[in-house]
């Protein structure tokens, strides 16, 4: 894979470098992380769930918060 065919966004604070037309769904899959039960900011806005399909771009800012149940 050429640099050229990667892309470098922020998530939760931390730079990534990862595969071009990756999309939210795939960023979540790298990084083992729940499907469920997540709220994700994009460049400062809530993301709707309907938008987990589409690729990411060079420099968006993700920040990816989990829920945990209990009490």
């Amino acid at each position: 894979m050429n640099p050229q065919d990667r892309i470098n966004v922020r998530v939760n604070g931390e730079t990534k470098q990862i595969p071009a037309q990756t999309t939210v769904t795939d960023l979540l899959d790298l990084l083992s992380l729940p499907h469920e039960r997540i709220a994700i900011e994009k460049n400062r806005t809530l993301l709707p769930r309907a938008d987990f399909g589409k690729p990411l771009a060079e420099g968006d800012t993700l920040e990816i918060v989990t829920f945990v149940g209990g009490g």
